[in-house]
Order: structure tokens, then sequence, then C-alpha cells
């Protein structure tokens, strides 16, 4: 599998295994308690233009990919999505371990794409899922430096995922909450499936109208989907 061109970036902190200390409240916010003004706190406003940042509706008819505007930016933007895969350990491969990383910026493009080295046996690949293999993480780099790398990449960035909780905690990492946007919390989207959580596939199918995680998923296509619910 090919992967997408490692970003270059300054170093901002250091990372460790250990989480960040918590600058606000990392509990998940209770989605009846949320406003739908709060969607888009703290973004800045250039990337709320809908003339910049939309995907062209027509995309969806052509060969571009609907979840990429393109000719777009493909450096660093205030807003970021990122998607991991885990792998299975324990006696039941029942236990999950991070696995691969992507990153995409505000227009879907991707930044940072890693296999990550397992720190202990993996039991279970699920491949099938995953799309991960033994070959994948042979050649994949070390926890510390992925971390550190994740780490400052979505340092002072609104961070959006389909929930985007899972990731962190894979990562042992922690963000802010006002700078988190959980697409699978979403009041409004929620609302589409009678207050359950949806799914990022059948989000993505009624919302978009754009099929993902069909057979192995990819960590990149997901989180452009995630990053296209939040822009639309």
């Amino acid at each position: 599998m090919n992967l997408c061109k490692t970003l270059s970036i300054v170093p901002s902190r250091k990372a460790t295994v250990k989480k960040r200390p918590v600058e606000e409240s990392t509990e998940s916010p209770d989605p009846k308690k949320m406003k739908s003004d709060v969607w888009f706190d703290n973004v800045d406003n250039i990337l709320l233009d809908t003339e910049k940042t939309d995907v062209d509706k027509t995309t969806k008819k052509d060969k571009l990919d609907p979840l990429v505007k393109p000719d777009s930016f493909k450096g660093l933007t205030n807003c970021v999505a990122m998607d991991c895969e885990m792998v299975g350990v324990g006696p039941s491969g029942n236990e999950s371990i991070l696995a691969r990383v992507s990153i995409v910026n505000h227009f879907g493009v991707c930044l940072y794409d890693k296999f990550v080295l397992p720190r202990e046996e993996v039991t279970d690949y699920r491949t099938f899922v995953s799309g991960v293999t033994a070959e994948n993480l042979a050649s994949g780099e070390e926890f510390v430096k992925v971390q550190k790398e994740v780490s400052d990449i979505i340092h002072g960035r609104i961070l959006v995922g389909h929930a985007i909780h899972n990731d962190l905690r894979a990562l042992f990492l922690t963000h802010p909450q006002r700078m988190i946007r959980d697409t699978s919390l979403y009041k409004p989207f929620r609302e589409l499936f009678n207050g359950r959580l949806p799914s990022l596939k059948k989000l993505t199918a009624k919302v978009l109208g754009v099929s993902v995680q069909e057979g192995q998923h990819s960590s990149i296509q997901d989180a452009q989907a995630t990053m296209r619910l939040y822009t639309m």
C-alpha cells in the first residue's frame, strides 16, 4: 500500500506515552446539552466560506474523489481530521492497539499516514475490516515517534473525527474538548437516526451520498469522510 507523504512539521511539545495534561474536561459532551452553533466554535472564519471549502457536488458524478476538494491547498490547516485503524491483542484478540494513523487537512488532502510497530504480540490483525496486514506493521514506525508526530500536528488545531475519543485513547493523547468536533455526537446528524449514534458508513451514505468502508476500511478515506461531513 502506498503511503501518503508525511508532512514535515516543527515540533511544538514533547509527547510521551503518558496522556497530556487535560486543559479542560475530556469527557464526551452530553448530546442533549449540545447546541447546533457549538459545531463551528473557534473555527477560522475563512474556513467557513462555503465557496472556498465545499467540495463541488458535481464531483459525485465525475471520476474525482467526492471527499477531496480538487486543486486545493495541500498543507496544514487550522482544522484537521484523524482516523485510526486498530489490531487485536490478548488471548482472544478482543483488546485493541494502534496499527495505523491517518490525518487529512480541511480540504481532505492527506497530510500523514503511517503504520505503527506493535508493542505487543498481535493475535488478530482484523485484516478483513482494518485492511492491516503483518507486513504493514513489520515496516511500521515506533509508537512513541508516531505519537509525537501526531501530537505536534493536532496541537492548537480543531480536531475532527468520528468517535474520536477512541483514536485519542489508542494514541494515549488528549485534546481540549472545545477543540474537538465529533461527527458521531453532532445533534443534527443523530436526529437523522432517531437520536442514536450513527456509524460513519451509514452517516456518510445518508448525508453525502458517498459509500465508504466497502470491505476493508481505509483510515485515510474515513478521515476524509468525517472532514467532509464537518465542512458540508
